[in-house]
């Protein structure tokens, strides 16, 4: 689908050349059942029968020229997939994005959505990427009467060489380099990213915002390798050790169930070592413990450099209440400050969105009235 609106000519190119390939092995077929045909039917010695060898000798040749188009077909078909390749990152991301709403119904049976809505999501995305990259070019304003228009008219007219330069340019811009090229993709797979998250986000419960920023962030950093889907799982599931070790004195701050969660994170190599490291800076762990953002403070010794998606499981197993702010603050620092911060619904930004087939659902809550916005864009339609 991405191909077909970033290259027509590609997609096109493609289906002529499956159909022209279906077309060589019919008449491959054809020919071969007609030789079999008249070789079956043929009468007395087939050596002094010169139609039948005419016949033979043209099938040869007219074999002989598809044979060659075949492979022509199939070098080009190489080069159009060759093409498309470039594209794949944003259809996987796509992909990403839609099967990741499929699965928002085991959040909410409210949440449900159709590939035909999704597509119309992805082919805006990909509008705004084309408007983007290729602005239209302004129109310049046509000379009042008696103006000066005469003389411009003549001055274009004489040599017709400006209307030259102008298809140059257009030439030259319509040429795509591979960096524009990778340039471009890139900004087709955040365009759909984004507009396939604003999309849900705004048909999502408040509570369930993060969750779904989240689930996002994860895939695209698990896809890209620079996460791990085990460590997400123990994220998830939070692993908790049913026979913990003897807790020190020293670090009795930590409540028993939050102790069985930090020995459960032995599974992890970052904290294979975590509790004797706890055990030998208890003091240190102790005032990270108490402070009040304990996800922004600077941890003890021995893990001060883990990264922030392992703070994040630390602060799972000992700091839960902290783990909402800890992921807003990952999600920031990885995908985007529009992904955790949403502007206020403007019902004027999404009417354009809709048409008389695509309608806008609100759902209500006490002391929420949409009636001022829907009477505000009747008026602006002149409704």
């Amino acid at each position: 689908m991405v191909v077909k609106r970033e290259r027509p000519d590609l997609a096109a190119q493609n289906d002529e050349l499956i159909q022209q390939q279906n077309g060589f092995k019919i008449k491959l077929k054809e020919l071969e059942s007609g030789l079999l045909y008249k070789l079956a039917n043929a009468e007395g010695d087939i050596l002094e029968d010169i139609e039948l060898i005419e016949s033979l000798e043209d099938s040869k040749k007219l074999s002989t020229e598809i044979s060659e188009k075949v492979e022509i077909a199939k070098e080009t078909e190489i080069n159009i997939k060759i093409a498309c390749e470039f594209y794949r990152p944003a259809a996987s991301r796509g992909s990403l994005v839609f099967f990741l709403l499929m699965e928002l119904a085991k959040i909410h049976s409210f949440y449900k959505f159709s590939l035909d809505a999704f597509i119309i999501v992805v082919n805006r995305a990909i509008a705004i990427v084309a408007e983007k990259m290729n602005p239209k070019k302004k129109v310049k304003a046509e000379p009042a009467e008696g103006e000066e228009g005469a003389g411009a008219e003549g001055e274009a007219a004489e040599g017709e060489e400006p209307p030259a330069e102008e298809e140059e340019e257009e030439e030259e811009a319509g040429e795509i380099t591979p960096r524009t090229l990778a340039k471009r993709v890139d900004m087709l797979v955040e365009s759909i990213t984004y507009q396939g998250f604003n999309y849900t986000r705004r048909g999502t419960l408040e509570k369930h915002k993060l969750i779904v920023s989240t689930m996002l962030c994860f895939r695209i950093m698990i896809r890209h390798d620079k996460i791990k889907q085990s460590e997400v799982d123990a994220l998830v599931k939070k692993e908790v050790a049913l026979e913990p070790p003897h807790q020190q004195e020293s670090l009795k701050f930590i409540p028993e169930s939050n102790w069985a969660a930090v020995k459960g994170l032995d599974c992890i190599k970052t904290f294979e070592h975590l509790i004797s490291n706890m055990e030998s800076e208890a003091l240190q762990w102790r005032k990270w413990y108490q402070e009040q953002e304990p996800e922004v403070v600077e941890l003890p010794r021995a893990m001060k450099d883990i990264s922030l998606f392992h703070r994040i499981l630390l602060l799972r197993a000992l700091r839960p209440d902290r783990l909402t702010n800890a992921l807003t603050e990952f999600i920031r620092q990885n995908m985007g400050a529009d992904y955790v911060e949403q502007e206020p619904f403007d019902i004027m930004k999404t009417y354009p969105e809709t048409n008389v087939q695509t309608a806008i659902f609100f759902v209500l809550f006490p002391g929420v009235d949409p009636t001022p916005e829907v009477e505000l864009v009747g008026a602006a339609n002149g409704k």
